[in-house]
Order: structure tokens, then C-alpha cells, then sequence
């Protein structure tokens, strides 16, 4: 008896497929995949098996990462334009602001390289499909390298040359406010 147009019956209708879907995406992060890809450190320790269950779990994980990237990144982005603000009094000669400067350096450091973890380390999104075009996401993850190297070379500078590092502090913020920002318009 048959059950469809092309001739097949029910029971071959009814057939499990012969592929399980992917639990991973095919494009992942460096960190991601040393992490958390097939044979990741988390999966090869043991620590987090490649199972439905786990890539449950870690998709909410993602979503709180990333939640606490967001928030992060707008307290670091505050941290920066106190800083900035600062670090403009220096040079205008208000030296006794230096000790103030380098707490706040450190201050935005630490907001900084977290935030920066928390995107980098993130478990993976069950798709990770290319999309054409310019979109938000690209804009934010081009300048982002912009900032993230800026930020190197802030911290390269602080004490070996003024002008690079106010030159790389500038490009930092100005390239880290634009990530922020391309969200929200």
C-alpha cells in the first residue's frame, strides 16, 4: 500500500535519519574551537561531554556571557571616558593626577580584557551560517580588532612614549565607543 506520490511506504517514511544533526556550528572562533569544539579541552577533560543536554546548557551560558559582555562593555566605556578626561588633565600639566591615572588604567584594563574574554570564550551558537553584506555584527567585530589592538599598544606605550600612547588611547576609545554604538542604530 502506498502512502506517498513517489511510491515510498509508511514504515520508510517513518525511518530514523541516517545523519545526526550537528550540535556544533562549522565556523567557530579560534577560542571557541580550542575550547569548546569537538576536541576542545572541555570536551577531551571530560569537563563538558558533547551531548544535547550540554549544548543546552552552554547555549544558556552563551546567552549569559554575553549579557555580561554587553553590561561590562558599557561600564568599561564609562571607565574610558574618565579616563580620557584624566588623562587630558596630564597633559595639560595637572601632574598630580597621574597616580589617579594609572587606578583608572587599571580600572579599565581589568573592564577591558573581561569583556574581551567573555566574547572570545563564549560556547559557540548552534548556527553560525555567513551572512552577506555589511551587518551590525561585522562592524562591531572589525572594530573590535581596531580596539583590542589599540589597547595593546596603550599599554606598550604608557611609559615609553607619550604620543603613541595618547595616539593608541584615542583609537581605543574612539574605536571601542563605535563597537557600542553600531547595536543601537
Amino acid at each position: 500500500m502506498s502512502f506517498s506520490q513517489d511510491g515510498s511506504d509508511l514504515f520508510s517514511m517513518l525511518e530514523e535519519p541516517t545523519e545526526a544533526p550537528s550540535l556544533l556550528p562549522d565556523r567557530m572562533l579560534v577560542t571557541q574551537r580550542l575550547l569548546w569544539g569537538e576536541k576542545g579541552i572541555l570536551r577531551t577533560s571530560g569537563i563538558a561531554p558533547l551531548t544535547l543536554e550540554q549544548r543546552q546548557k552552554e547555549l544558556k551560558l552563551r546567552r549569559t556571557m554575553l549579557t555580561a559582555h554587553q553590561v561590562l562593555g558599557y561600564t568599561t566605556l564609562a571607565a574610558m571616558i574618565a579616563q580620557g578626561i584624566i588623562g587630558g588633565k596630564l597633559y595639560t600639566g595637572q601632574n598630580d593626577l597621574y597616580e589617579l591615572h594609572k587606578d583608572m588604567a587599571t580600572v579599565v584594563n581589568v573592564g577591558y580584557f573581561t569583556t574581551a574574554g567573555l566574547s572570545l570564550f563564549t560556547p559557540p551558537p548552534l548556527i553560525n551560517k555567513k551572512v552577506k553584506g555589511f551587518t551590525s555584527i561585522k562592524a562591531h567585530k572589525t572594530l573590535a580588532t581596531i580596539h583590542f589592538s589599540a589597547m595593546v599598544v596603550t599599554n606598550i606605550y604608557k611609559d615609553k612614549n607619550k604620543e603613541v600612547h595618547k595616539g593608541a588611547a584615542y583609537t581605543a576609545f574612539g574605536s571601542y565607543a563605535l563597537a557600542v554604538l553600531v547595536f543601537k542604530f
